[in-house]
């Protein structure tokens, strides 16, 4: 990809910068959003106006992307766990990089402070879901073969025939029965690999609250896969 430059916008009645680039693999203009910042990809030999002429017929999507994506993990910003916000902080001289105090999460040091807070939410949902697993799984007294903590952008979980589970890392964002019903969920395909009637009784069995929880995602859950992702589209 060339080096590119920066133009501002404005959307949501507010300056946000646009980063234009060639790339010379791309086949088409596209358009992509990270952090706030918008990203305006060219394919090789595209003007730069066709390129702000696209981005503008596309207005609509960006403002819609910017109001719901979240604040990143930064210092400063709040970030959900368990369902509760939590504030970032920096606290110079600790010994941990990462450490939940008092509602808070305190950080070490600026350095890399997204990375870590992803990576310690991704650790704190396989051990999260390694727990609920297990807890269901013996009551069904079935043997999941593997659990996996992935990036799965239109789903919150997983299971494959051969006894494989998979997980989003963002619903440890989520209230804890939320993150309950998910792995009841998967734990219960184990048993009925469908949604049927029976399938539905399973889960219910290992969650009463399946149904207050599966109302939370369709409501709040979008909310929660803006994070760490970025949106494409064009």
């Amino acid at each position: 990809m060339s080096t590119g430059r920066y133009r501002d916008i404005r959307l949501n009645g507010r300056k946000v910068p646009v980063a234009v680039r060639h790339n010379r693999r791309a086949r088409r203009i596209s358009l992509s959003i990270r952090a706030g910042e918008v990203r305006l990809t060219l394919p090789p030999g595209a003007d730069e106006a066709v390129g702000f002429a696209f981005l503008e017929s596309r207005r609509d999507w960006l403002e819609s992307r910017l109001r719901a994506a979240p604040t990143p993990f930064r210092p400063g910003e709040t970030v959900p766990f368990r369902g509760r916000p939590r504030q970032i902080c920096v606290a110079p001289g600790l010994r941990d990089p990462l450490r939940l105090e008092e509602g808070r999460l305190l950080l070490a040091t600026t350095a890399g402070c997204e990375r870590l807070v992803e990576a310690w939410l991704r650790r704190e949902a396989r051990h999260a879901f390694t727990e609920a697993v297990a807890r269901h799984a013996v009551v069904l007294d079935v043997t999941p073969r593997s659990i996996s903590i992935r990036d799965q952008k239109t789903r919150w979980g997983s299971a494959s025939a051969a006894g494989r589970l998979n997980f989003s890392w963002r619903a440890v964002m989520a209230p804890p029965f939320v993150l309950d019903y998910l792995a009841a969920h998967e734990v219960a395909h184990l048993r009925e690999m469908n949604h049927s009637s029976r399938f539905w009784s399973l889960c219910r069995r290992l969650c009463p609250e399946t149904d207050t929880a599966e109302r939370w995602l369709k409501a709040e859950g979008p909310a929660l896969h803006c994070y760490g992702r970025e949106y494409t589209g064009g």
